[in-house]
């Protein structure tokens, strides 16, 4: 039993390659995307805490009365602090069917100063063509809190203007993706390398047969399918659990200034070269001390500066860089100048210009 489990393991280890990825987790397919919605209503239901008169609050509540056969007076103004005007976003996922629930989020657009115990009125949430994609409505749930006193003062935790209904959308319409009848499927890499796309479309060609796919560039590999979506899915799946090794990403230094953070990726190189580098510091000092006037002298005392200034450069000897083909290496030798992170930045592009450093230099 024994050698049988060792004979699983090794055939395990063989039929998958080392540092390969599935191709599900290097990008996606074509138009099996999510899509936008936004909606524009009114939330209701606030303890003074809404929008309080604002003139496109009032024209949005008439229009809502509107749709109950309700005609408010043209030059109505009621008080809406019990309400505020609303932007309400949510993602909808790839071939979501008419019934499924979203989550969505209200923000406020106005001057409320805080949404919590409010209640979203039916909205229409839209899509970028302009059609109605599902319908929102529903208690917020409020993370933020916000309370004021008298005197003026205030007090805010978190963001009290905006909040999330879970489940508060239904969705009323499918979007077509049309992958059932396009001629090719297109898988999409999420990083642009040929190297990768070329291996992507080899894995296919492997499984499904010499010609089934192809690298059209850098990020896009075609992959002929027989039309129908049950044959498509299981082509899809299939083909989203094949193993296929990442091309090396291209040598990069990324540096962000503001927080002194330096991340090095494998492919990074460094050349044969001798860097120095030195600590400068100037302190200065102020004091003061009173002078007395010389006896018979019709002086007076007085307050008088004195300033010493001093300069010190620490002294450290030239370093050899030797060529390392790893990161240990570069690494090992970043260590060994000692510099801080702040120094690192200046060093690193000077080993960039002067050709020792075999990557780009992103400064963020």
């Amino acid at each position: 039993m024994f050698r049988i489990l060792i004979a699983a393991l090794a055939a395990l280890l063989v039929a998958t390659p080392a540092n390969a990825d599935r191709i599900k987790d290097l990008g996606g397919f074509q138009g099996i995307r999510s899509n936008q919605l936004t909606g524009y209503g009114i939330v209701v239901g606030l303890p003074g805490t809404g929008d309080d008169n604002l003139e496109y609050t009032v024209q949005s509540l008439k229009a809502v009365a509107s749709r109950f056969g309700l005609q408010l007076p043209p030059n109505a103004n009621p008080g809406m602090k019990n309400a505020a005007v609303v932007l309400i976003t949510a993602d909808l996922p790839a071939f979501a069917k008419p019934g499924q629930r979203l989550d969505i989020t209200v923000a406020s657009i106005g001057k409320a100063k805080s949404l919590r115990g409010g209640s979203l009125i039916l909205t229409p949430m839209l899509g970028a063509d302009g059609q109605i994609y599902a319908m929102a409505q529903g208690n917020l749930a409020v993370g933020g809190l916000g309370a004021e006193g008298k005197d003026g003062s205030t007090i805010v935790v978190n963001i009290p203007s905006a909040g999330r209904i879970p489940e508060g959308a239904t969705v009323e319409r499918a979007v077509q993706t049309g992958f059932e009848n396009t001629p090719y499927l297109t898988f999409n890499l999420q990083r642009a390398d040929f190297t990768t796309a070329q291996n992507v479309a080899s894995a296919i060609n492997n499984k499904l047969g010499m010609g089934s796919a192809q690298a059209v560039d850098a990020v896009s590999v075609s992959v002929r399918a027989p039309v129908g979506g049950d044959i498509r899915a299981t082509l899809m799946s299939t083909i989203e659990n094949l193993d296929v090794v990442s091309a090396e990403p291209s040598a990069k230094v990324i540096v962000n200034a503001r927080t002194g953070t330096v991340v090095i990726n494998s492919a990074v190189r460094v050349g044969r070269a001798a860097v120095t580098h030195g600590k400068l510091t100037v302190r200065i000092d102020e004091q003061e001390r009173v002078v007395q006037p010389e006896p018979f002298s019709q002086g007076q005392t007085a307050k008088e500066q004195k300033s010493g200034v001093a300069v010190e450069e620490e002294r450290r000897p030239m370093f050899l860089i030797e060529p390392g083909p790893k990161l240990a290496d570069v690494v090992k030798a970043v260590n060994a100048i000692g510099a801080s992170p702040a120094d690192l930045v200046a060093i690193l592009e000077a080993l960039k210009e002067a050709g020792a450093l075999k990557a780009e230099l992103i400064v963020l």
